[in-house]
């Protein structure tokens, strides 16, 4: 099967309105001349989604998709300073990143609440990122494989084949996130065979086949091209260089070569 690969740039808590509405506008007219492109997504701070959302609509180009960096699984109720896909959908967006390890680590998210995350955005017909990987003590302990397959089938749980197909994983190893470290592009493809094989044990080989699995992890320009001919990268959640439109645009345009 075919899987269209995706470039998504997480801009974490990064820019304001203004600012936000400025990289978006700059990747979209470096994107503006090519014919041939990946998927591509932006993903701003909640305060600055209905903003970069008029300046996509306003470009019209409908080459820039919107994110979400979080999400809460409830519709409404007294969950003070949660934000809920329906009003999330709203404002454009169309995939909203789940179980980041800056989630995991600073907020203390778990499978069983990301798992809840998932479905409440499949329900609602959005798309889920949802994110994995391991700290370098668990690489060195030798336990990488069996931690991201627990979290997999955490996330996984009880959602139907059709909709495990339709979302989307990022293997992020948290060693190699704002470090410069770069996991080496072969065992990044390894660790991503392992979570297909992971997806086809939880939710059958089609649905393995079809689903898309992004690397994120110190993404850079000069790096995408040696990632994007693994046989099982189906793209990349860029971090810090999604917050300048050239090496973005770079990474976007370096994705297709």
């Amino acid at each position: 099967m075919s899987r269209k690969p995706i470039i998504a740039g997480n801009w974490k808590l990064n820019n304001l309105s203004s600012a936000s509405v400025e990289l978006v506008n700059e990747i979209m007219d470096g994107v503006k001349n090519e014919t041939i492109l990946p998927e591509i997504v932006v993903a701003p701070v909640f305060v600055s989604i209905s903003a970069v959302n008029d300046a996509i609509k306003k470009c019209g180009c409908g080459k820039v998709k919107l994110a979400a960096q979080n999400c809460y699984w409830e519709e409404s109720g007294a969950y003070t300073g949660e934000v809920s896909v329906p009003m999330l959908q709203e404002f454009g967006v169309e995939y909203v990143i789940i179980g980041h390890s800056e989630r995991r680590q600073y907020f203390s998210e778990t499978d069983e609440m990301i798992n809840k995350k998932a479905k409440a955005v499949l329900e609602k017909g959005l798309i889920p990122i949802i994110c994995c990987g391991e700290t370098l003590e668990q690489r060195e302990e030798g336990i990488t494989d069996a931690h991201i397959s627990s979290q997999i089938k955490g996330a996984l749980e009880g959602i139907s084949k059709e909709d495990v197909a339709k979302s989307v994983i990022a293997y992020e190893p948290i060693w190699a996130i704002g470090t410069g470290k770069t996991c080496d592009s072969t065992e990044a493809n390894r660790v991503i065979k392992m979570i297909r094989n992971v997806v086809a044990e939880v939710a059958g080989a089609e649905s393995a086949d079809a689903i898309r699995i992004l690397y994120g992890g110190s993404v850079k320009p000069d790096t995408i091209e040696e990632q994007m001919a693994q046989s099982d990268i189906d793209g990349a959640l860029v971090g810090g260089a999604s917050l300048k439109a050239d090496s973005f645009v770079n990474i976007v345009t370096g994705s297709v070569k």
